[in-house]
């Protein structure tokens, strides 16, 4: 329950703020360009705080109930006549340029936003894991490519990789590329090698939720052993013997290297009896051992044992897997730059990717699923939060930027034909717009809403 109410928290909070951001751009270009603001409001319907800006032109700000958007409403003589000396700063009298430079400012201060979040992020630190394999499923696209446990991913295709973090993203980049990935990798022998990850083909597969480390055949470090932790008393592993610390290297003669292995073997086995391989100090054992019985979630028959592995890391380990991005003040402004600009092409390239094929549509989000990731990433910190802030922040400002008649895209695009044309659009064909554009809208709500149900259900 602590878990569900922090979660709802920081997603009210992310959004509240980003919309703040987004509608604050409309908001100061509109005001810097001549036209009369109306209204700035946080959130739709009712307002819960008002007040009014002691300004000339008395804009009132709202605070209102539903925190799920914003706007800023201008004086417009499509809503009501407008007489006196303000008609000029109607928005519908201002010059296009102008128009649609308001309009585009609420996505372009996203897009700062996402700067100044990446910014603080890098100069307070950012925790992170070396890209340090921890397994390699045998004959998967990264045997195959020889790559190695305990191998370290120093680079993706020429970009440095520091973090899991970096190399995730450098590694999706390239699945919309040419399907050939290049590494660049240090052994633990401390040799470097040059490696290539074959994908052709498989951008879609791979870009479905959790799949890509999956589908490469690769975990990251660190991989829990097959060391048991703690039994459940009177099932199968306490029955057979076995003992917090005993270490598993084989089940009916085959080799048990991780804990994984391990589960994998115990669930295809239901109901039946194994001799196990067990380590105990200095001592090998062999024990017998009757799988018992569950139901997954899908309803099938999985064996279960009762065992839970042993999670404690060796500061060793923790400090060979630790990594910071951590900058000066001056340093950290080209690296905020740098990382927005790579993370608005790659959501481009996503974006795109999706509508040719070869993107999976269930990488997207929904808004339940960004209530989890921002509980999550609250939970980890100052910095992670600030990184959460910055990718829903370009995410918004993409979308945004979407030729759908309800969003900004879709208005410039309106205000391009009025400048071409040389009049404005008709009210048939701004209404008929809107109706497109609140269809695609629904679609998309609709889509996104089961992705986030299948994620969470399993589907």
């Amino acid at each position: 329950m602590i878990d569900f109410v922090q979660s709802v928290l920081a997603f009210v909070v992310a959004i509240g703020v980003l919309v703040a951001v987004h509608e604050f751009g409309h908001f100061w270009v509109a005001r810097r360009l001549g036209f009369k603001v109306l209204r700035y409001s946080i959130g739709f319907g009712r307002p819960l705080l008002r007040w009014r800006g002691r300004d000339p032109d008395r804009v009132e700000y709202w605070l209102s109930a539903i925190p799920l958007g914003g706007y800023v409403k201008m004086l417009d003589e499509r809503e009501a006549p407008v007489d006196g000396p303000d008609v000029e700063r109607a928005f519908n009298r201002r010059p296009v340029p102008h128009r649609i430079a308001v309009l585009l400012a609420g996505p372009g201060f996203n897009f700062l936003f996402a700067v100044l979040a990446f910014w603080v992020m890098f100069v307070t630190g950012v925790p992170g894991v070396k890209p340090i394999v921890g397994a390699v499923a045998p004959g998967s696209i990264a045997a195959t490519a020889g790559l190695r446990p305990d191998d370290e991913i120093v680079a993706v295709a020429g970009r440095e990789t520091p973090t899991w973090e970096q190399a995730t993203l450098a590694f999706l980049d390239e699945l919309l590329g040419d399907g050939l990935i290049e590494l660049e990798v240090i052994g633990a022998n401390g040799a470097v090698r040059e490696l290539v990850l074959d994908v052709r083909g498989r951008g879609s597969e791979l870009t479905e939720p959790a799949a890509l480390f999956t589908g490469l055949g690769l975990r990251p470090a660190p991989v829990p052993p097959p060391v048991i932790g703690e039994l459940v008393p009177g099932e199968a592993a306490a029955q057979a013997g076995l003992q917090p610390g005993d270490r598993v290297v084989a089940a009916d003669g085959i080799e048990i290297a991780t804990w994984e292995d391990w589960v994998e073997f115990v669930r295809a086995r239901p109901g039946e009896t194994v001799e196990i391989g067990v380590l105990r100090g200095d001592e090998r054992l062999t024990l017998p051992l009757a799988i018992g019985t569950t139901e997954a979630a899908d309803g099938t028959v999985i064996g279960r044992v009762g065992a839970s592995p042993e999670l404690t890391l060796s500061q060793e380990t923790i400090e060979r897997l630790r990594a910071e991005e951590h900058y000066g003040v001056l340093a950290a402004v080209p690296r905020a730059l740098d990382r927005t600009w790579e993370t608005t092409a790659l959501t481009v390239r996503m974006l795109g990717g999706m509508v040719l094929g070869n993107v999976s549509v269930r990488s997207i989000s929904g808004p339940i699923s960004i209530a989890e990731f921002a509980g999550d990433y609250a939970q980890a910190g100052l910095a992670a939060f600030f990184s959460f802030l910055a990718l829903v922040s370009i995410s918004l400002g993409i979308l945004n930027l979407l030729p759908v008649p309800m969003l900004d895209g879709g208005q410039i695009v309106y205000q391009a034909v009025e400048w071409l044309k040389g009049s404005p659009l008709s009210e048939r064909a701004m209404v008929f717009g809107q109706q497109i554009g609140m269809f695609l809208l629904i679609v998309l709500m609709t889509f996104v809403f089961y992705n986030d149900l299948s994620r969470i259900f399993g589907s």
